[in-house]
């Protein structure tokens, strides 16, 4: 920001150079994008990658069923903590069970599935998500847990770009101070030899 405000404050100043003011108009140019480039950027995204993701729930719920299964025994192992982050950003805990249900062709199934129900007494019912053939699935993404990623995609892309617009602008400027070093190296040196000579007689 303060290089921004270069490029008014000293546009007729008699000390400004020409690479301060080429250094506030790089500024000048990264904050726009970054407040303009970088907000598209990231919805854009976000509106794609929402499309994807719905596209993904339509097909997980069409090819993903729920059904009931009666539980047989408690499989081994206790309950476990899980977080499944195709479905939601939500922790639940789920116990495996050994339970039979049937396929939706009415083909009787019966195998180890993880349930989150409190109840796993042998015999309780629990509900499971079952692919087309009857096999135990994960339960299908929801709309709105879709659409949360989808944000999160596009808030990182726009930070993701902010930190490249930044990272450009440090490096341009960088060039640009060591160009301006090399400069007044090269000056130094072609002066050097007669400084302070002056009046001296020599």
């Amino acid at each position: 920001m303060r290089a921004v405000s270069g490029v008014w404050r000293w546009r007729r100043n008699p000390l400004r150079r020409a690479t301060d003011r080429r250094e506030a108009w790089v500024a000048l140019v990264a904050l726009l994008l970054m407040v303009l480039g970088t907000p598209a950027l990231g919805w854009l995204c976000g509106s794609l990658m929402d499309d994807v993701l719905q596209e993904s729930v339509r097909i997980q719920q069409a090819q993903r069923h729920p059904t009931t299964a009666v539980v047989v025994r408690r499989a081994s192992g206790g309950p476990r903590l899980v977080t499944d982050p195709e479905v939601s950003s939500e922790r639940t805990t789920q116990t495996s069970v050994v339970a039979r249900w049937k396929a939706p062709d009415g083909t009787a199934r019966s195998g180890t599935v993880a349930t989150s129900s409190q109840i796993t007494d042998p015999g309780s019912r629990v509900r499971i998500w079952t692919d087309l053939d009857g096999r135990p699935a994960l339960r299908p993404m929801d709309a709105p847990t879709a659409r949360t990623h989808a944000a999160l995609a596009g808030f990182g892309v726009a930070l993701l770009g902010v930190a490249l617009i930044e990272g450009g602008r440090r490096l341009v400027v960088w060039r640009m101070v060591q160009r301006r070093y090399a400069r007044l190296d090269r000056a130094w040196a072609e002066a050097g030899p007669d400084w302070g000579r002056t009046g001296t007689g020599s």
